[in-house]
């Protein structure tokens, strides 16, 4: 069992949580994931990190509250257990494997969009210790959905805040502001795109357009977490490759996003269903005054 040191409720619909597992926590590296499940019958959620202290022996997840296995989740509280962390999985991110020395010469610029923003930040995090350039472009529907603006100002040299609503900061999209500045002069080695898989297709379309190698994940494709499901398949430069173990990053220029965008949408059927079934089931604790 894994316990929950810090719940934070970051907007709405997302939440944060610090969870102790030592030695997750001390073999983590930006970009893999946990597979996460939050009671012995419950199903089994890949969730990148969005941090991890060694120190303390803990990592942080970010959750959105979609279906019934997130609601599960979310549900928790400070001191309740998590029934199983497991990890880290995955491969790190590409940089992790090259001197820090070579990499600290090179100038990021990172585009997040909505719960893509977790696995942004220790990515950013990361370079910026080693001496790396690093912007950071964050997007959101509405002010009241940026979160982790506070964090991220502290390990990148700029951080832009993009609303679709123009609540906060840029009015307009993450690619409309990467135009910008590009525009305006700033010079970048290489993109990542973490988010939502149609704003990765069209900033892998931006980055290439003014020749910026970019790098997208596709953690949103996972179910199993392990290889063995299938359902993660994507294809990469012709090749089916799995976001779980041959990811969950690709070369952005390589990965065929429409196919891609076909298969994210496969199960929501089964998990509308499964979501109608959870609220069926809560609203009869509540009624018979269990779980209050």
């Amino acid at each position: 069992m894994y316990r929950i040191l810090r719940k934070e409720q970051l907007s709405s619909v997302i939440t944060l949580f610090e969870v102790e597992a030592p030695f997750v926590a001390n073999a983590a590296k930006p970009g893999q994931f946990l597979i996460v499940r939050s009671l012995p019958d419950s199903e089994r959620i890949p969730l990148t990190v969005c941090n991890f202290n060694r120190e303390k022996g803990s990592v942080t997840i970010v959750i959105q509250t979609i279906g019934a296995s997130s609601k599960e989740l979310c549900s928790l509280n400070e001191g309740d257990c998590v029934c199983d962390v497991v990890g880290p999985l995955g491969l790190p991110s590409e940089f992790m494997n090259e001197e820090p020395a070579q990499v600290a010469k090179r100038r990021y610029v990172f585009l997040a969009g909505g719960l893509g923003t977790a696995p942004v930040y220790p990515q950013a995090k990361y370079l910026h210790s080693i001496g790396a350039g690093v912007d950071v472009i964050l997007g959101a529907k509405t002010e009241s959905l940026v979160i982790l603006e506070k964090e991220l100002s502290q390990v990148c040299d700029n951080l832009y805040i993009c609303t679709d609503d123009g609540s906060k900061g840029f009015k307009g999209l993450v690619t409309a502001k990467l135009e910008e500045l590009v525009n305006a002069g700033a010079k970048y080695d290489m993109a990542v795109a973490i988010g939502p898989m149609i704003m990765m297709k069209f900033a892998t379309v931006t980055a290439m357009k003014y020749n910026i190698p970019v790098v997208v994940s596709m953690n949103t494709l996972m179910v199993d977490g392990t290889g063995m499901c299938g359902a993660c398949r994507v294809t990469v430069g012709g090749e089916t490759k799995f976001a779980c173990v041959d990811g969950p990053e690709f070369n952005g220029a390589l990965v065929d996003f429409d196919g891609a965008m076909k298969r994210s949408g496969i199960f929501r059927e089964q998990e509308q269903k499964a979501n109608a079934l959870y609220e069926e089931q809560r609203d009869h604790k509540c009624r018979i005054g269990i779980g209050k």
